[in-house]
């Protein structure tokens, strides 16, 4: 029996999309789901678009979300991720393209780097590159006097002619081929002794041991290239699948231009790491009993029970907050205040100097706010005025009679001693029936002029918190 060995291969030229973050996920699920290997490489051997920072923020989500890897170079005591760059120096790559070479499977080029936009445009023109004309025929003794000379060349690979490349997708389950007549002739090794994504990430897979690749369905024009080097190689081909495309609620495909999309920004948005995998958990994968309540464990556990979908899931963003606003329930209340504490920070200092609230203030609130956030950014905007007074908009009274409103309340606050809830509560609900009020009015009233806002935690909970003189001073602001 063959032991199970996934990896992730991120390339650290930017934010870990979702879409990485759910190919981690699942790699890591099959992998643990048979007691097997997940392996974490960081392909950065295209070094002109690597982002600094971008590799430490990799381990640091990945870590985040409770995915770990089994191996690699051993740093400070623990397991750091395999690195291409760091694999060029051993010669691995440039051994196996002259080997491709010598047996005519690839050949050097002497033409001047294509830019990758260059690329994109032949791309998307289906210009294949093949160079019948100039490089790919040249003779051995005209390569010989172009080395010779200190001309600097790559290798690129060598496609035959009228043949079919194919494969059987294990997760979108079904054969899938080309004619090499539609496959580029693409570069292997970069003149400067780098290999591209497509030589790495076979050779490094085959040395490896990877037995399994999950990968995004946006590689797939990258498999038969994949496969010719395989064959080429004489290298054994790990079983191949490609991941569904997570689609944006308005049309195509999740991306940046239409909001939020790496893991990142979700996670400084308020999303806690185990409701944002959880849902991610879904964009791709069905349970069988339609459970939707999974830890990472529970999701390991239950991987093999359940199935890879064949068709795009959508980006439910309301479903999202849905398991936010579920896992921030879990909580207790001491976690979520730990949890909220970068939230309220700014409250907490602008509250200190200037009226005096305590730090402890937050573990007040935390249980009126509990039940009413779907996420922890949403904490400043809903109970961000007991620590901090809010401007007033005089019109969001309406034709609320406020100025009455206020005054008695004024009158009937100020008598109270023992300033709690039951305390306030008794005295409002006195006040309002000696004064024949409609309760949902005077209450607006009060909440507008303690919050600035008509939508707060309970209020009569909140003004006992504020405290008795902050709350009689908001109120005299506005009669």
């Amino acid at each position: 029996m063959v032991d199970v060995r996934t990896r992730f291969a991120p390339s650290p030229t930017g934010f870990l999309h979702i879409g990485g973050l759910r190919t981690a996920l699942y790699s890591y699920a099959f992998a643990k789901s048979k007691n097997g290997k997940f392996i974490l490489r960081i392909e950065d051997t295209d070094q002109k678009r690597l982002v600094a920072g971008a590799t430490g923020k990799i381990y640091e989500i990945l870590k985040k979300f409770g995915i770990f890897w089994d191996e690699g170079p051993v740093t400070g005591g623990s397991f750091g991720p395999y690195v291409q760059s760091e694999r060029v120096s051993l010669g691995i790559y440039k051994q196996y393209a002259e080997g491709l070479v010598d047996k005519g499977y690839a050949y050097y080029c002497f033409c001047p780097p294509e830019s990758k936009e260059e690329i994109s445009e032949r791309h998307e023109q289906k210009i294949l590159k093949l160079r019948d004309e100039d490089c790919r025929n040249l003779t051995d003794e005209q390569i010989h006097q172009k080395l010779s000379s200190g001309m600097k060349s790559a290798i690129r690979l060598r496609v035959p002619l009228k043949e079919k490349i194919s494969f059987y997708d294990f997760v979108l389950k079904k054969d899938i081929s080309w004619n090499t007549e539609d496959i580029d002739e693409v570069m292997l090794l970069k003149s400067d002794g780098f290999p591209t994504y497509h030589l790495a990430v076979v050779v490094d897979d085959w040395s490896m041991g990877i037995t399994h690749i999950i990968r995004g369905r946006d590689w797939l024009p990258s498999s038969p290239v994949h496969l010719l080097l395989y064959r080429y190689l004489g290298l054994t081909i790990p079983q191949i699948g490609h991941l569904t495309d997570i689609l944006d609620p308005e049309g195509g495909k999740l991306a940046k231009r239409k909001g939020s999309v790496s893991c990142e920004e979700f996670l400084a948005d308020g999303y806690l790491p185990e409701a944002l995998l959880n849902f991610i958990m879904l964009l791709g994968w069905a349970p069988k009993d339609n459970r939707e309540i999974f830890s990472l464990q529970e999701f390991v556990e239950n991987f093999e029970k359940g199935s890879l979908q064949t068709a795009n899931p959508v980006f439910n963003r309301k479903k999202l907050d849905w398991f936010n606003g579920y896992y921030i329930r879990q909580k207790t209340d001491s976690e979520l205040v730990e949890l909220l504490k970068p939230y309220a920070l700014l409250s907490f200092q602008t509250a200190e100097s200037r009226s005096g609230i305590y730090k402890n203030t937050l573990s007040k609130v935390v249980p009126l706010v509990k039940d009413r956030i779907t996420k922890l950014s949403e904490f400043q905007k809903l109970a961000g005025f007991i620590f901090e007074r809010s401007n007033v908009d005089i019109s969001l009274f309406g034709e609320l009679p406020y100025r009455e409103h206020l005054n008695k309340a004024i009158e009937a606050l100020i008598t109270i001693q023992q300033f709690n809830n039951s305390a306030i509560q008794q005295s409002l609900s006195d006040l309002i029936s000696q004064n024949n009020w409609k309760t949902g009015d005077f209450y607006m009233s009060l909440r507008i002029a303690i919050s600035g806002s008509r939508f707060t935690p309970p209020i009569v909970e909140s003004i006992e918190i504020i405290g008795k003189e902050e709350t009689l001073a908001r109120l005299k602001l506005l009669v």
